[in-house]
């Protein structure tokens, strides 16, 4: 009685094994490109906004407070590390963002809030009339308007200067619009229903969430303005 060897694969088996292995790993790749952009770019870029922010606290407590209205002309502002910061009590207790200026991809990968400077340039918070119109990533590198589905009309927006807080009240909302849809950041925001020059904030980022498909729009029009005292003593809108 002979014994007989196991056979080896046939060339099927191989082939299947081998596709198997390869979609495994394509697995891996994937799954750890997703850990990267929806985890670690936000790691690195709330790292780096950290850092830009507390720059631009310190060189306001090394100057003297001015004035922006009167004194700083607002396409003359020193913008290179960013112009003060956006508060958005909807979005988190102590919330808070850098905003500089521009909205490429490079700007708003900083972890950072943009203001736009194309097609239409926003107008500054001291401006007498416009429109501050901001863009920030809603997935990765920060997301920082990741949870701007829960603001709700009347919350409060606050944008901090050196000298000065601007105190927003949201007063339209527009969870869906084309992304070429450049109106939206209009001076006059006609489509949020306004029809003269006036004090507004626009918020716009993509939706819905993990896409770029559309843009999630949020408006305000500034209802006060509270100078700021030597101890930088937040709003009440801030404090509740």
């Amino acid at each position: 009685m002979t014994s007989s060897k196991p056979e080896g694969r046939g060339p099927v088996a191989a082939t299947i094994s081998f596709i198997g292995e390869i979609l495994i790993t394509a697995g891996l790749v994937l799954a750890l490109f997703v850990v990267y952009s929806l985890w670690w770019t936000n790691v690195l870029a709330d790292r780096h906004e950290k850092q830009a922010g507390n720059k631009v606290r310190q060189q306001w407590a090394q100057t003297s407070t001015g004035g922006h209205g009167a004194d700083v002309p607002a396409r003359g502002l020193d913008t290179a590390d960013g112009i003060g910061f956006l508060h958005v009590p909807a979005l988190g207790k102590n919330y808070e963002v850098l905003v500089k200026k521009g909205t490429s991809t490079k700007v708003l990968n900083e972890g950072v809030a943009g203001y736009y400077t194309d097609p239409t340039p926003a107008a500054m918070p001291w401006d007498t009339v416009g429109n501050f119109t901001l863009a920030a990533h809603r997935d990765g590198h920060g997301a920082k308007f990741h949870n701007i589905d829960k603001i709700r009309t009347g919350d409060p927006i606050v944008f901090e200067s050196k000298d000065t807080w601007y105190v927003y009240k949201v007063y339209k909302i527009l969870d869906q619009t084309s992304k070429y849809n450049v109106a939206v950041t209009d001076q006059v925001p006609k489509e949020s229903g306004k029809t003269k020059p006036g004090r507004y904030i626009t918020l716009t980022t993509c939706t819905p969430v993990y896409t770029s498909r559309y843009r999630y729009i949020v408006w305000g029009q500034l209802v006060r303005t509270q100078k700021v005292d030597p101890a930088r003593t937040p709003p009440v809108e801030l404090r509740s």
